[in-house]
């Protein structure tokens, strides 16, 4: 386990490398798509995955969502249901009124209650063991744990490649990821 102040250090590095990585990333997000299709089209028995609706300098996973609804899989989005809570997701398509939520993350206005059996998950760094550091919430966390304690899901970490750590900061209660998905390819993890 790591203290507190070492995360925090290793979010605001983390941060700076993202957002450098975003501003070089022009067809990133594209290349990424790609490898998400490659990866989620051999899984049986996925047919909601969940998306995100990106922040800041997270790399959009929009391109990979628009290429997943075009072979026939439904996408989620997340909401937040409060501090301490695990996501809740709804349904999404392109075009979909949103509204500003929790964080500014945008959510849909309205839309039918989903359970991913997969979900692309944003993070700020991630290392070859499949731990990701996120913003410090939790919410990623708490709800791979529940998703995962009720039936099995793939979570997969989308990620620019140079988002990679040698080792990520964490603690017994960071969930680690199946895979990761970067513009560079995809990495199963054991």
């Amino acid at each position: 386990m790591n203290d507190p102040s070492e995360k925090a250090a290793a979010r605001r590095a983390a941060l700076a490398v993202r957002a450098a990585a975003h501003a070089q990333g022009a067809g990133a997000a594209r290349l990424a798509a790609g490898h998400v299709l490659e990866l989620l089209a051999p899984l049986r028995g996925v047919r909601t995955v969940a998306g995100y609706l990106p922040i800041r300098s997270e790399i959009d996973p929009r391109p990979a969502m628009l290429a997943l609804i075009g072979v026939g899989y439904r996408i989620a989005v997340p909401v937040v249901l409060g501090p301490g809570r695990p996501l809740a997701f709804r349904l999404w398509t392109p075009g979909m009124r949103t509204e500003r939520g929790a964080f500014g993350v945008e959510v849909p206005v309205e839309g039918e209650a989903a359970e991913p059996e997969a979900l692309l998950v944003p993070l700020l760094a991630f290392d070859a063991a499949g731990h990701r550091l996120g913003y410090g919430g939790g919410f990623y966390d708490r709800t791979i744990a529940a998703l995962r304690a009720a039936q099995a899901v793939e979570a997969i970490g989308l990620a620019y490649a140079a988002q990679e750590v040698p080792e990520v900061p964490r603690t017994a209660t960071d969930m680690r990821l199946d895979a990761i998905v970067t513009e560079a390819g995809v990495r199963r993890l054991a």
